[in-house]
């Protein structure tokens, strides 16, 4: 199994989102987090931003989306043509509902938990999703640090996942430096969101390598 990294570009200079991607080429996808500073206190960017960035054929986009209302808003960037979306547990009415949309839309569909929900509800249905997001922070903001506390929660949900033979990724979001993506590689995450670690670098192409590498290494060890 190789490692998917996907950095996030909540960090990077967003006067030149193109530049920015540029830099990141090397990448799988570029992670893109939508913020309505009503599911959480921060405001980024929408529809129209990925639209554009979609436009211009950079690198692939999953789309984060940290907003109220995901029955409404999820299917229309699957639409607008990005290659994954994730919506948040906490915000779905109707997260089956939603998920089927999102795959008939013809893009990869995701399940967002934040670190206080349990993914002990969802354990029936994650055939549904061909993701899982364990947030690694409380999603927001950028820079913060590493809940290890996550660990055993990707564990369940890797275990979870093999139990049923199923082809689920789990992606980690929050806090991902060459140190903490070894953890998560370790405990079964094997998509990796880096925002801080990779724009606050001195090369962020080199970056992306090093930490591929890291969780790569550690994935390999198990």
């Amino acid at each position: 199994m190789e490692p998917t990294i996907s950095p996030s570009i909540l960090n990077c200079d967003v006067a030149d989102l193109v530049g920015e991607m540029h830099k990141i080429r090397n990448a799988d996808f570029a992670h893109v987090d939508v913020m309505d500073n009503h599911f959480v206190p921060n405001l980024t960017w929408g529809l129209p931003v990925v639209e554009a960035l979609i436009a211009k054929n950079i690198l692939p986009l999953d789309c984060h989306l940290m907003i109220n209302d995901p029955d409404r808003w999820a299917p229309q960037y699957a639409e607008a043509g990005a290659a994954s979306v994730t919506f948040h547990a906490e915000a779905a009415g109707a997260p089956l509902r939603i998920a089927r949309e999102i795959r008939r839309l013809g893009a990869k569909v995701g399940l967002g938990l934040k670190p206080t929900t349990d993914i002990h509800d969802y354990l029936d249905v994650l055939d549904a999703f061909d993701m899982i997001l364990v947030m690694t922070v409380e999603p927001g903001f950028g820079g913060q640090p590493f809940l290890e506390s996550q660990l055993e929660k990707i564990r369940r949900v890797r275990a979870a996942a093999d139990r049923r033979d199923l082809e689920l990724a789990i992606q980690v979001d929050g806090g991902v430096s060459r140190q903490t993506i070894t953890l998560a590689a370790e405990a079964g995450a094997d998509v990796f969101v880096a925002g801080s670690a990779v724009y606050r670098s001195e090369d962020a192409y080199s970056e992306v390598e090093a930490l591929r590498a890291a969780a790569k290494a550690a994935m390999c060890a198990h």
